[in-house]
């Protein structure tokens, strides 16, 4: 137990998150998407799991201790449902909120296509997978940078 970080974030969850570098992206799946296929196409190589929590649990985690980008508008993304881009499910709009409640204010997801998401999750840092059996609990944060103390 390390103070300050949260516990659900596993040593190599937290590996990851600090080896990351601004501009890479980390992907947070459910339980349906193909996380380990995809994994292996990642800068990370492997699969890493938070499989008791939810996506909103595991966002929230994560969001405690990674910075999200604010140079570019796709610091966060959601998967679009099918045939119904401009439907929400309550799971993204509880992901949302947590990055609104990170962020200190309004910082909109911006949505993506169901497979260009999988196109943009093989380029990605890592994938994550949790437990989240809800649909379209798919998201991807941009990493942002800590400035130096004013």
């Amino acid at each position: 137990m390390l103070k300050g970080v949260d516990p659900r974030l596993n040593a190599e969850v937290l590996q990851v998150l600090r080896a990351m570098g601004h501009g890479d992206v980390l992907v947070l799946a459910d339980m349906n998407f193909p996380s380990d296929q995809v994994s292996r196409s990642t800068t990370y190589g492997a699969l890493l799991r938070m499989d008791n929590l939810t996506s909103t649990e595991a966002a929230n985690a994560v969001l405690s201790v990674l910075p999200l980008d604010t140079f570019v508008p796709d610091h966060a993304a959601r998967m679009e449902v099918v045939n119904a881009p401009g439907d929400i499910p309550d799971v993204q709009h509880e992901v949302q909120a947590e990055i609104d409640t990170a962020e200190g204010m309004p910082k909109p997801m911006v949505s993506v296509e169901r497979f260009a998401f999988y196109t943009l999750a093989r380029t990605a840092y890592a994938v994550i997978q949790t437990g989240e059996r809800r649909l379209y609990g798919c998201f991807y944060f941009r990493k942002g940078v800590i400035g130096p103390d004013a």
